[in-house]
């Protein structure tokens, strides 16, 4: 079998079943062309809660599938690869939140979407990378525990001077693997191109970006841009989807190191399997679990997240 008869067979199958396919931008294009919506994490919850199907298929990594759990409760969810995780939202537990707070008392804890369902029920706001610095200009509170990504705390709080950081020393490999060497050897083969870059990257190497934002953001300035070259500073597979999009511009990878080993483990097959009812795994949280997360996601909408 073939890749389009493979995708046929899932397009098929989710009519048949009832599913929708939740796809995160990091995905592969064979994935990305099967899928009903695709997206940064926390866009295709909210997708999926809008969705009139009643099974969820989310090829990510677990803590986008427990997102989508908590916003669809009434909903069946399954992590198409049952061992797509993020060593970022694995970096730390709810106690490690809880032994901040002892230390930093007073001070309001804000955890970045990429964290477990389970840290959320400890913290007072969720942020998203495109939402951080209008949800924390926002909160009343003037100091601010931002976990576990040291890297986007930093590039928030230097757009937030009025507030009082504390960090925790975690942070994205895929991103952290890139340096201001990277970006300087990569400016000198491609003179004329811009630099964007996500984030969760180094301090260094966002403040030579031409442009820094979320992974959907990336795009959309590249696709809007009268610029015809770019460096992409985030995962591979976004040079591949904009060389899809803008075939007439042209885009290059900031490091071969930029690349999410978690995020390639899940294959059109997984998806297929998913679909079909013979792979994947149900996400399945606490009745408790759920609720508790679900207050700091809803506090980051009600701020305007």
């Amino acid at each position: 079998m073939n890749t389009r008869e493979l995708q046929d067979r899932i397009i098929e199958l989710k009519k048949k079943k009832n599913v929708c396919i939740l796809a995160h931008a990091y995905q592969s294009q064979d994935i990305w062309e099967v899928a009903d919506f695709i997206g940064d994490s926390f866009a295709l919850s909210k997708k999926a809660a809008g969705a009139p199907e009643d099974t969820m298929v989310m090829a990510g990594v677990r803590f986008m599938a427990e997102t989508c759990k908590i916003l669809s409760p009434e909903k069946r969810v399954i992590l198409a690869n049952p061992t797509a995780g993020c060593t970022m939202a694995m970096e730390m537990d709810r106690d490690a939140v809880l032994e901040m707070q002892k230390e930093y008392p007073g001070y309001a804890t804000v955890a970045y979407i990429n964290t477990t369902a389970d840290l959320k029920t400890a913290v007072d706001v969720v942020v998203t990378s495109s939402s951080a610095v209008k949800i924390i200009r926002a909160l009343p509170d003037k100091n601010i525990i931002f976990i576990p990504d040291p890297n986007l705390g930093a590039w928030v709080q230097a757009q937030c001077p009025e507030k009082n950081f504390k960090f925790y020393n975690g942070g994205c490999p895929t991103h952290m693997r890139t340096g201001p060497s990277d970006v300087k050897r990569m400016k000198a083969a491609h003179p004329e191109a811009l630099v964007l870059v996500h984030p969760e990257c180094r301090p260094s190497v966002v403040e030579l970006a031409d442009y820094v934002g979320s992974t959907t953001g990336i795009m959309k300035y590249a696709e809007e841009s009268s610029a015809r070259e770019f460096i992409i500073g985030t995962e591979a597979s976004i040079v591949q989807h904009l060389q899809f999009q803008c075939p007439d511009k042209k885009f290059y990878l900031l490091s071969e190191n930029c690349v999410c080993y978690n995020m390639k483990m899940t294959t059109l097959v997984d998806v297929y399997n998913a679909v079909a009812g013979d792979g994947g795994e149900e996400i399945v949280l606490p009745e408790d679990v759920i609720t508790r997360s679900r207050r700091p996601i809803d506090r980051m909408i009600q701020l305007g997240g």
